[in-house]
């Protein structure tokens, strides 16, 4: 995805924005992939632990996959949605990308598995200070959300430490 990205960039400050949207339509076609196998990965890999006795609670685990998933498609489809806005699409487009890499934080070995939203805020917060400095303004679209997806990853993180009955339960049903 991280090529596909660069190379829209490239395009659009090339002055090729046409082939850039011809080109769009196959993103979207790999985000819809990417989301339906990061579904299927998940499952598989939690059905995967359950048979192998794992200790870790890959169960309550899976409200941080659906919210990774999640934290990806929503910014994503509402970048779809607002195409032709480029100030909301590009913002859209750098929070699908950053919710991407939550796991790929949680895989950090010095970075407790709590603290792996952090790393995709991060990479966020510049694109805040990217506007503050040259807009002199945080663009509405970080407003709404930042905080939005900052709470979402807390409910998740307290939900999968507590191993939350209500979650529990949707999981179950949800690997069976």
């Amino acid at each position: 995805m991280g090529v596909v990205f660069h190379s829209a960039i490239t395009l659009v400050r090339s002055h090729n924005v046409r082939l850039h949207r011809r080109l769009g339509w196959f993103g979207v076609g790999l985000a819809v992939a990417i989301v339906i196998v990061g579904a299927w990965t998940s499952i598989s890999i939690v059905k995967f632990s359950i048979e192998q006795k794992d200790p870790f609670n890959s169960t309550a685990f899976t409200i941080v996959q659906v919210l990774d998933i999640a934290s990806f498609a929503a910014p994503f489809a509402l970048a779809i949605f607002w195409r032709k806005k480029l100030e909301f699409h590009r913002r859209l487009m750098l929070i699908a990308s950053c919710g991407l890499l939550d796991a790929a934080f949680g895989r950090f070995p010095a970075l407790p598995l709590v603290l792996s939203p952090t790393g995709v805020d991060a990479l966020i917060c510049l694109g805040v200070i990217r506007d503050l400095i040259v807009e002199r303004r945080v663009h509405k679209v970080y407003l709404y959300a930042l905080p939005i997806l900052m709470v979402c990853q807390i409910a998740a993180m307290e939900t999968f430490i507590h191993a939350s009955p209500w979650w529990m339960n949707i999981a179950n049903r949800i690997v069976r």
